[in-house]
């Protein structure tokens, strides 16, 4: 009987990932736990973490890599300033948000600065088909200058 209602859970989790999930957390929440599908939900929350932390490198990328192309792509600036200014704001209003969700993060988003300045200034060079040379190898701003809506480079 418990084999057969493991092999329904992951089926389930196969087939039907939000049914599933929606099933889990009634289970959960009736305290059913000798249904769950454990092996699963333990791989889900572990997952939680990482898209957290993938989310966090993603904007941080971005951010660098405006940050960059405010300061060093001066053939595009009029026509692009404000656009990329607003990318930024909204690039950090949501860095704040995952911040504010999960202030542990924070040392996390600090270790991983050099990290996702070398990928923006990737992104920048791409983006504006400028050498890569064309931007410094050291981040341009800090942790705390990237968090501050009213700072530019």
């Amino acid at each position: 009987m418990v084999a057969e209602l493991h092999k329904t859970n992951t089926n389930l989790y196969e087939t039907d990932y939000n049914l599933w999930v929606l099933e889990t957390v009634a289970k959960l929440k009736n305290k059913n736990l000798d249904d769950l599908d454990w092996e699963n939900l333990i791989e889900e929350v572990e997952d939680l973490s990482r898209r957290d932390k993938h989310k966090l490198q993603s904007l941080l990328n971005h951010i660098f890599e405006h940050f960059l192309l405010i300061v060093y792509w001066q053939a595009e600036l009029i026509r692009n300033q404000e656009h990329w200014e607003r990318e930024i704001l909204n690039f950090r209003l949501q860095l704040l948000q995952v911040l504010e969700d999960s202030p542990s993060l924070r040392n996390y988003a600090r270790d991983y600065l050099a990290e996702g300045y070398k990928r923006g200034r990737k992104l920048a060079s791409k983006h504006s088909q400028l050498p890569l040379s064309t931007f410094p190898e050291q981040p341009i701003a800090t942790l705390e200058q990237v968090l501050d809506e009213d700072w530019l480079p």
